[in-house]
């Protein structure tokens, strides 16, 4: 077995998962009346509306960690363009045609970027909502209300392709996530370069 995420790098990832989920499902619970029995599950409509923002501010916490982690490893490279020019493959489960890549693909990556920039996009905007008295124009609040939401809405599509890729599509990424390890054999079908990088083969 090969170390694939650090035990820190495991909390941190399901600190993050288990923050998003809950203000993901608060917020649903702000969007639509047809939606606040959520808010009404979690506590009632006044304890989510306390612990939403709170809660915000640890997942944003939980991505500044990870940018500061991981950045280093998320630039797009050449060989990420190679690989996303060969995507077809790795969408049809052809892993053997796919040229070899490091510890994160294109597609990692580019959610990693996202999110990051939705998150941005959500605390501007969630700080002028969650405090509109210090905000006296009322153009600027209406624009915060149509970010926070657009950003909102970002990161929910990020979301689900990252579980569904994570669980269905690439078998013995969630274990990873959950064990730290993968074997030799996962690592040199997904990740050819970063297991000879860590294996010296």
């Amino acid at each position: 077995m090969i170390e694939r995420y650090t035990m820190v790098e495991r909390l941190m990832h399901w600190l993050a998962a288990v923050a998003y989920l809950y203000v993901l499902l608060t917020g649903l619970a702000f969007y639509s009346p047809h939606l606040y029995w959520i808010g009404t599950v979690l506590g009632g409509g006044p304890t989510s509306r306390y612990w939403h923002p709170w809660v915000g501010l640890l997942f944003l916490g939980t991505l500044v960690w990870m940018w500061v982690a991981w950045r280093a490893e998320m630039g797009i490279t050449a060989t990420d363009r190679i690989w996303g020019a060969n995507m077809e493959h790795y969408a049809r489960n052809e892993d053997e045609e796919l040229p070899p890549i490091e510890k994160y693909n294109l597609g990692q990556k580019y959610f990693f970027w996202a999110m990051l920039v939705a998150g941005a996009a959500l605390l501007v905007s969630g700080l002028v909502m969650w405090m509109p008295e210090r905000v006296p124009v009322p153009l600027a609040r209406g624009i915060a209300i149509l970010l926070h939401v657009s950003a909102a809405l970002a990161t929910v599509g990020g979301f689900i392709i990252h579980v569904y890729m994570g669980t269905a599509v690439v078998r013995g990424s969630f274990s990873a996530m959950v064990r730290g390890q993968v074997t030799h054999q996962w690592a040199k079908t997904h990740h050819r370069l970063w297991y000879y990088r860590m294996t010296g083969k």
